[in-house]
């Protein structure tokens, strides 16, 4: 594996995390939300100078209705985290918190909820959208194996079953919409259960990206 290629993922990977824990805002703590947002924002900006051969290509070549779709998504994921960014600039108590105070803290709040959860959902959609190329990787080091394959299928879509139900427990549909202002915490539940339960999630856009990729 080429060392840029070794990058790549590793980044991906860290985003990964760093979403996760930013959907745990109130459980991880304000300070640490703000310091998480601010390395994700890195992280994001790293991706794109890696992959910039792609961004440089968005005007060229044909157009097939998968691309259009891959570059839609591109572009809300882009309008999201900048969105997040602007608003938890606003927002913020501790990394930003020598900007002078002003209004506009409740549409900000709104802002950066709606943004935070349309950029998890289309994350996770566009990991899905090149998660045929981590298989031909993993491939390659593998022997094949019919039983181990239909394993991981089953253990996949079982664990996407899941992810559908904790997507209706966390009312999840609720931030998407906008019909909730504030997100709401179980505040004696271990951190680890919340974000297995958005991992969960997680797997479940990533297996609908996949498997709508492939057809």
């Amino acid at each position: 594996m080429k060392p840029i290629l070794k990058i790549k993922i590793a980044v991906d990977a860290a985003m990964s995390v760093f979403m996760l824990l930013l959907m745990a805002y109130g459980l991880v703590g304000e300070a640490a939300h703000e310091w998480i947002g601010m390395g994700m924002f890195a992280l994001f900006v790293a991706h794109h100078i890696l992959n910039r051969k792609w961004l440089l290509a968005v005007g060229k070549g044909k157009y097939t209705p998968i691309r259009v779709l891959q570059t839609a998504l591109v572009g809300i994921i882009f309008l999201s985290m900048f969105g997040s960014m602007i608003s938890g600039v606003v927002l913020s108590r501790y990394v930003f918190a020598f900007f002078p105070k002003h209004g506009g803290y409740e549409l900000a709040q709104q802002v950066h909820i709606l943004c935070a959860y349309w950029g998890f959902i289309c994350m996770s959609l566009h990991l899905g959208f090149h998660w045929s190329m981590m298989l031909a990787m993993a491939r390659k080091h593998l022997q094949p194996s019919s039983m181990r394959t239909w394993s991981l299928r089953l253990i996949g879509w079982l664990w996407a079953v899941y992810g559908a139900f904790a997507f209706r427990r966390r009312g999840v549909s609720l931030y998407l919409l906008l019909r909730s202002h504030f997100v709401f915490y179980d505040y004696t539940e271990p951190v680890l259960i919340f974000l297995i339960d958005y991992l969960s999630v997680m797997v479940m856009f990533v297996l609908i990206g996949y498997y709508f990729a492939s057809d």
